[in-house]
């Protein structure tokens, strides 16, 4: 069995090829591949077998090439996962020296794959992570039975702060959001992303209703924002941002309980939180607190040139981290315009 070589931009059905498939998420989608593609360059090259005009096998890659990082395929870029798409009788480990071929053909450093089971010998996770999801129900009581007594309390504070949430997705409401995702990734001695990846964002899935914006607003001012996609019956909280000087006002818990409540009425069965580092207890606490699911998320990473699995090596935060959270905004969103196209 041969698999073909194929760019999802170039078929115009692909999404309904995809869609077909439980295992199908926004990542999979051709909006997302536009994103990253025409943000950052890469190129789309994803593994596939069709058969009687069915999609049997998808595993999506990326080709990353940057002179920081060496050329890699990267199955996705900045996504959360995006494992492979398999129906009965197909299995990762009897694809995967077409993988290899394919990424000595193409001259690779690394395979990447990201949300990923593998039952080879000697593989090990080069990093782990973990993942919250949601069952929705159009009942927003039931949903919220789920919730701990310290999320609902966060809610009720919320509301009696007067904090008050609204879907904005025009540009302004994209502005807002950037403006505190600036803060945020600050706060965490981070670069924000590129702008321009928010605005092709924007273009590509939120104007066509493939994701939306809420904004919470605290005494005249936003102060809260989350982005949300959604492709199916499947909906996930992708970026969040806030104001941390008013986070007494618990405006992050009311907007994503106004995101939850919009897809759960809207007939949308799961509400993923994204991809969570274990370290991370807080987060991890935050997410757990809304009746969820949790689950590991393993990333792999193949080195062709040593022709082995990489192992992971632990995350600490560094003196960078320190010189970032110190930078004023304006210098630390033009190193994010300058960097990012190199971290996918």
């Amino acid at each position: 069995m041969n698999l073909t070589i194929i760019n999802p931009l170039e078929i115009p059905e692909w999404d309904g090829l995809v869609s077909e498939h439980d295992g199908a998420t926004f990542f999979h989608s051709s909006s997302w591949a536009r994103v990253l593609k025409e943000s950052y360059g890469y190129t789309p090259c994803c593994l596939t077998l069709i058969k009687n005009g069915k999609l049997k096998v998808l595993i999506p890659f990326m080709e990353v090439k940057s002179f920081l990082t060496g050329t890699r395929g990267v199955s996705l870029p900045f996504t959360d996962y995006c494992p492979p798409i398999l129906t009965h009788g197909y299995v990762l480990e009897d694809l995967f020296p077409q993988l290899l071929r394919l990424g000595e053909q193409s001259g690779w450093k690394h395979i990447e794959l990201r949300g990923i089971s593998f039952e080879g010998n000697n593989v090990t996770p080069s990093a782990i992570y973990l993942n919250h999801t949601l069952l929705l129900s159009e009942d927003e009581n039931e949903i919220k039975s789920r919730f701990r007594s310290s999320t609902k309390r966060n809610i009720k504070r919320s509301i009696k702060e007067g904090v008050e949430v609204a879907r904005d997705d025009s540009m302004s409401g994209l502005k807002e959001f950037y403006r505190l995702n600036s803060l945020t990734r600050r706060d965490h001695g981070l670069p924000p992303q590129p702008f321009n990846f928010f605005q092709n964002l924007h273009k590509h899935i939120i104007e066509k209703e493939s994701g939306t914006i809420f904004l919470g607003k605290y005494r005249g001012k936003i102060i809260a924002a989350i982005v949300c996609l959604h492709f199916g019956k499947k909906a996930i909280y992708k970026y969040g941002a806030s104001d941390r000087r008013f986070q007494a006002a618990r405006a992050n818990n009311l907007v994503m309980w106004e995101a939850i409540k919009h897809y759960g009425s809207s007939g949308y069965k799961a509400f993923g939180f994204g991809r969570t580092e274990p370290e991370n207890k807080g987060l991890v606490q935050f997410k757990a607190g809304w009746g969820t699911q949790e689950s590991t998320i393993n990333y792999l990473k193949y080195d062709l040139h040593k022709g082995e699995f990489v192992k992971g090596t632990p995350k600490t935060r560094g003196f960078h981290n320190t010189i970032f959270s110190r930078m004023p905004i304006p210098a630390l969103n033009l190193l994010g315009k300058v960097l990012y196209r190199h971290m996918g």
